[in-house]
């Protein structure tokens, strides 16, 4: 069942969507050679907590931290940890889920380290792009496959491949609501948009072939190819305005 919510809940979420932009506008100015993806899921417990919030992802299924941490080739639900120490040229995807007084914000956002290749580069940036150009079909009336294959028809278009076995979402007082949202997909099928539906948009776009395969902890998703892997994620409510970003980071 998909929950339309009020615009005085959609702004609960967004005051827990203020303070997830907020960490992760620090946890950009963290991400360096040298650093442990243990000390950036510290740093975003201890700041959602200071600010009141907590974090939802962990005890999530029994998952144990804060944050998933992936690196390069890990597509996402990559554990953090001390021993993974960031070096120049890789990709880091920092994805949290912040609770806020019940109402819950979801927002991935990936970093390059140090200076990253120019095929990287242009990962990272399609990525971001294709979940814009997702948002922008978020709009009453139009469906969830209109999201899926802007989405899709962009990434392709430039050369990448987009992950099929991990999908958007609703979400609210809990984590994962209906409707389901894909990121690839013919357009004009799914769900028909209304207002007051609240969504993650969320692509993952790899350099080699979509397939995903996971490690023996049974969270970690990795590239069958082992080649790099990048995703941006908001959370969005449906609006007569159009898509509302609960997670812009300002």
């Amino acid at each position: 069942m998909i929950v339309i919510k009020t615009m005085e809940e959609i702004m609960k979420m967004k005051q827990a969507g203020e303070i997830l932009a907020a960490c992760h506008k620090e946890i950009a100015k963290m991400i360096k050679p040298g650093i442990s993806t243990m000390e950036i899921d510290k740093f975003a417990e201890k700041f959602m907590l200071d600010h009141g919030a907590t974090p939802e992802q962990k005890g999530y299924h029994g998952y144990p931290f804060a944050t998933c941490a992936s690196v390069n080739d890990v597509i996402c639900h990559g554990f953090p940890s001390k021993e993974m120490i960031l070096k120049d040229g890789d990709i880091v995807t920092v994805d949290m889920v912040v609770n806020l007084n019940g109402w819950l914000a979801d927002s991935a956002w990936s970093y390059g380290v140090g200076q990253v290749a120019p095929q990287t580069q242009k990962l990272l940036d399609v990525t971001k792009e294709s979940m814009y150009k997702g948002i922008e079909k978020a709009v009453i009336g139009n469906r969830i496959g209109d999201i899926s294959n802007a989405i899709q028809v962009y990434a392709e278009a430039e050369g990448f491949s987009v992950v099929r076995d991990f999908i958007g979402h609703g979400i609210g007082s809990e984590m994962h609501e209906e409707p389901q949202v894909p990121h690839y997909g013919p357009a004009g099928r799914g769900t028909r948009l209304k207002e007051g539906m609240v969504l993650t948009i969320e692509p993952m776009l790899n350099i080699g072939k979509y397939h995903a395969k996971v490690d023996p902890d049974g969270w970690t998703a990795r590239t069958v190819d082992g080649s790099l892997s990048a995703q941006y994620e908001h959370t969005l409510a449906i609006t007569a305005d159009g898509p509302f970003l609960i997670t812009k980071q300002t």
